[in-house]
């Protein structure tokens, strides 16, 4: 139980802090507009969009810690079938959170003090970016390693850190642009909502990579390259 909780403590204490900026900020600055959308107002929207990758990355975590010490899934629904289900979770939490960035856009927009064309030329310079991570992911990288197979077929802790694609530039390539298809709403619809949504995610997601997904790989793979990596 100690492993599974590694970090985590660090991990709530971020989510305080960013969650409790967040309020700070949006009300000293008046920033929530009266806006509505399919009779929600944008307040409801905008903490929606916080509040799903906060359930996304809790989930990752407890799946990922209860398999990698525990094998609780895979003893009881076999490798297939256990990595199936969660990944499907996965990836409805994942695509829930662009949902929502682009619900709120649209419950906020014209909001932000950019002109169109500045707005459409950043979306473009941000895309380029983002398809040459996915096309790297799914050419070299594999959906399944991006979503944690490695935590579940223990077989991959043999395999080295890839190194082809966008990954010759980066060793966090998925962190750095992965997340940046979420800023496209907001620049399209000129929502500052949106794209302080976008940040929030941005910025959240290297919570999840300190305080989980590192630790986790010291342990998958201790005896490969990552060895060489600084504890966090």
């Amino acid at each position: 139980m100690k492993a599974i909780f590694h970090h985590q403590i660090w991990h709530l204490l971020a989510i305080f802090l960013l969650v409790g900026g967040l309020q700070i900020i949006v009300t000293h600055f008046g920033l929530i507009s009266d806006g509505a959308l399919l009779g929600l107002q944008t307040r409801v929207w905008f903490w929606l969009a916080i509040l799903i990758p906060i359930l996304h990355q809790i989930y990752v975590w407890l799946v990922w810690r209860l398999e990698l010490y525990q094998q609780t899934f895979t003893s009881r629904y076999g490798l297939s079938k256990a990595f199936k289900i969660y990944s499907i979770g996965f990836s409805l939490l994942f695509i829930g959170r662009l949902i929502l960035v682009i619900v709120l856009a649209i419950s906020d927009p014209n909001t932000l003090p950019l002109p169109p064309l500045v707005a459409t030329l950043i979306s473009v310079f941000i895309t380029i970016p983002v398809i040459y991570l996915f096309y790297s992911v799914k050419k070299y990288f594999t959906l399944e390693r991006a979503f944690g197979m490695d935590h579940f077929d223990r077989n991959y802790s043999k395999k080295k850190f890839e190194r082809r694609g966008i990954f010759q530039y980066t060793d966090n390539a998925m962190y750095i642009f992965g997340l940046m298809v979420l800023y496209l709403p907001g620049l399209l619809f000129l929502s500052q909502l949106a794209l302080i949504v976008a940040l929030f995610n941005h910025l959240y997601i290297w919570v999840h990579y300190y305080c989980t997904e590192l630790p986790d790989m010291q342990e998958i793979y201790s005896q490969t390259e990552f060895t060489t990596l600084t504890k966090p």
